[in-house]
């Protein structure tokens, strides 16, 4: 599944190290799965599963205490010496066990054993799909205030839970550029190259007319209709990315996409930079996407790293985080 290291304005761990977190959360992912699996195949764990993950003994919250006592202290030395937030939270990374792996652990258990493998697996990916979430919106010291929409928002899911590991996803992200926030549709970045992708969908077999003009026809069984040529959207972002990318020297293959899973797209003039992926050749380009067997590359993480310097964060201190460090 793709990795979500920006969702809109949210803080996220990726910010913090984009060179750990997507090879830290490929590792997780493996691990948890076989213990999954592992419990999963023996029936007498199963009674380990039906036990409320909020049950947690009183050595485990003393740990996870002390733990967070070692952050703070961590923290305040990098203020004393000049330091900021985020090189605390440099130093946090390089305990990885003691708190992602713990996190990872908190998945919330299945009360009733899947009955296939495959059912296992999908309720593995909806598991992991919250955990994401988690991830995206809050840093061991800060977080932001996750809208519930996005627990339920089809698009998002698509990406996390149908593309390899390799692909690291920025959900509608919102950049600074002058101090202005500009919100860009959503980009995924292989280890090849990045996809500016903007969706055009409407009901089942609708038909998008396209053109240079500020408004496209949407054609259906009951109704025609006009929609902002979302062209326009899809250009900027892909010239904001683009900019990102030459200010820091990365050469980087970007593609333009409009894409609609459901329906059609007619639009016989469209620029040689544009890729049209409506019905008739979604399946061709979704298998293509996934059989990417190419690890996470260095040129990928360095790009990631320099448009996620370019956004903007909105976030708070963390409840735990406070009551620790008036302790």
């Amino acid at each position: 599944m793709a990795q979500l290291i920006k969702l809109q304005n949210y803080t996220s761990r990726y910010e913090q190290n984009i060179f750990h977190y997507p090879s830290r959360f490929v590792m997780l992912k493996k691990q948890q799965w076989e213990k999954w699996q592992e419990i999963w195949r023996s029936s007498t764990e199963l009674v380990i599963l039906t036990q409320p993950a909020q049950e947690k003994n009183e050595w485990e919250e003393e740990k996870k205490r002390a733990f967070l006592r070692k952050i703070k202290t961590l923290f305040w030395r990098k203020q004393e010496g000049g330091g900021d937030t985020a090189a605390a939270d440099e130093s946090v990374s390089d305990h990885p066990d003691e708190g992602e792996k713990e996190e990872f652990s908190e998945f919330p258990p299945f009360f009733q054993r899947p009955e296939t493998i495959e059912e296992l697996k999908h309720l593995f990916l909806n598991h992991l799909f919250n955990f994401q979430l988690k991830w995206a919106a809050a840093t061991l010291t800060e977080k932001s205030n996750l809208n519930k929409k996005y627990l339920f928002d089809e698009r998002l899911k698509y990406f996390l839970t149908r593309f390899p590991d390799t692909y690291l996803l920025m959900y509608r992200p919102v950049f600074l550029l002058k101090r202005a926030p500009v919100e860009g549709e959503c980009i995924l970045i292989g280890p090849t190259d990045i996809w500016c992708i903007t969706f055009i969908e409407d009901q089942e077999l609708s038909v998008f007319t396209g053109s240079k003009e500020k408004f496209w026809e949407v054609r259906n069984r009951k109704k025609v209709k006009k929609v902002l040529n979302p062209h326009i959207a899809l250009n900027r972002t892909e010239k904001i990315v683009k900019n990102i990318l030459q200010l820091n020297g990365i050469e980087f293959p970007i593609h333009k996409v409009l894409l609609s899973r459901n329906g059609y797209i007619d639009y016989s003039s469209f620029p040689f930079d544009l890729k049209l992926i409506d019905k008739s050749k979604y399946d061709d380009w979704f298998q293509s996407m996934r059989s990417l067997r190419t690890p996470l590359k260095s040129t990928q993480l360095k790009a990631a790293k320099a448009l996620l310097e370019f956004c903007q964060t909105i976030s708070i201190k963390r409840q735990e985080w406070e009551e620790n460090t008036e302790e």
